[in-house]
């Protein structure tokens, strides 16, 4: 039955938003009589996971609790990486290529793509290093504005005359702050079936926001925004091979994990070992991106893009 699945993109499990009732789903693994539980998914999972093992303890079931961390956005904390990450970032260089030659072939040419990543950058961040074709990546750990000295318009202007295009990387949870600052857009704060709150469309404002400047600067000039949402292709292709191998030595290391007669634990690579680590240590911690770390320092260093910090 699960022969090829490895090779196929999306879930067989399939996946949903929302719908955790804790109750129910320990009264279902007691009733089905089901000994282990391998809980597989992102940040909030993991949360939920905890939730379900602290049932699980409460009501005295011997039910062996297990996670496997799972999200392309690379949030969970703790681990080096989760699995789906570096597919994820293949992609996304595509559409940034794309993007470029886009912005190349146009006068004055702005490609614009935008990456997953609510609350982090690692997509954007790990995309822009390894493609060399970015000249901003604005994630959501570093807030930016657009006019003014040192803004992004600014910033953009120069590049403009300097090389006569430009490609902007923007992950979906960045900016946030500055629409809503801006006055353009009015926003009630939503939240999904999960309690996430609905981000707004930062790809969409940012190529209406570069639009009305140029027109307001540079009036008459030629330019064009080309703008690239990857969401869906990034995210629905089969894992390349660095992934696959992970996930399967990650899926290993859970079971050889059970059949120690360890529970509550999450597996995954920690400093490049593949370690067990107590879920109530991954549930409360999040792996962000550190500006002030070499990482981000590599990107402002092959951008040459400003700091921005707040306006």
């Amino acid at each position: 039955m699960v022969h090829g699945w490895h090779k196929m993109g999306g879930t067989a499990l399939e996946t949903s938003r929302g719908g955790f009732d804790l109750h129910k789903i320990v009264d279902a693994i007691r009733d089905r009589g089901f000994n282990q539980v391998y809980i597989i998914g992102g940040d909030g999972t993991m949360r939920g996971m905890l939730e379900i093992f602290n049932e699980i303890r409460r009501r005295n079931l011997h039910v062996l609790v297990a996670g496997i961390p799972k999200t392309v956005d690379n949030d969970v904390g703790i681990i080096d990486r989760s699995f789906g990450f570096q597919t994820a970032v293949e992609m996304a260089q595509h559409a940034i290529c794309a993007a470029h030659t886009e912005a190349e072939s146009a006068v004055n040419g702005v490609g614009l793509v935008k990456l997953m990543g609510r609350s982090t950058g690692h997509i954007a961040l790990h995309a822009t290093l390894s493609s060399r074709d970015v000249d901003c990546c604005l994630i959501p750990e570093n807030d930016f504005f657009l006019e003014g000295k040192g803004g992004l318009f600014e910033f953009l202007d120069g590049r403009l005359k300097e090389n006569g295009h430009a490609v902007v990387v923007v992950a979906e949870g960045a900016g946030q702050d500055v629409m809503l600052k801006s006055g353009e857009q009015s926003h009630v704060e939503e939240r999904d079936e999960s309690g996430n709150p609905v981000f707004m469309d930062v790809g969409g404002w940012l190529r209406s926001e570069l639009k009305r400047w140029w027109t307001g600067a540079h009036p008459g000039e030629l330019f064009t925004v080309k703008y690239i949402d990857p969401t869906y292709m990034v995210r629905a292709v089969p894992a390349n091979a660095t992934d696959n191998l992970y996930c399967t030595l990650v899926a290993h290391s859970a079971i050889h994990g059970a059949m120690a007669g360890y529970t509550g634990f999450v597996c995954g690579l920690v400093n490049g070992n593949y370690a067990y680590i107590p879920v109530e240590e991954v549930a409360r911690a999040k792996n962000m991106v550190d500006t002030s770390d070499h990482k981000w320092a590599w990107v402002r260093s092959i951008t040459n893009q400003p700091d921005f910090g707040k306006s």
